[in-house]
């Protein structure tokens, strides 16, 4: 994986982990929370079709804070590389 050792090939996963469970969370609480004219497609199909969403399993409160925490957890990830190495994937100002 671009000439990455075991180290540096698993926090770029746990990054890209993070980076996914963030969008994942946000997509649910916006299905639960927006309206279908805010969101650009169908509301709550999620809800309706019986999905399993963290909003539905820990409650809307504990799934915008995890949603809140995840930023953070993908950035330690990178604090492990070189500061070059890492710019592209840091959050710009």
């Amino acid at each position: 994986m671009g000439g990455g050792d075991v180290i540096e090939i698993e926090k770029v996963r746990k990054y890209a982990r993070c980076i996914e469970l963030l969008f994942q969370v946000v997509d649910d609480i916006l299905d639960m929370t927006k309206s279908s004219k805010e969101l650009g497609k169908t509301a709550g199909k999620d809800l309706v079709s019986g999905k399993a969403t963290y909003p539905k399993l820990t409650g809307i409160e504990n799934a915008k804070k995890f949603a809140g925490e995840l930023p953070s957890q993908a950035i330690q990830e990178l604090a492990y590389f070189e500061v070059e190495k890492a710019a592209p994937f840091q959050p710009q100002s």
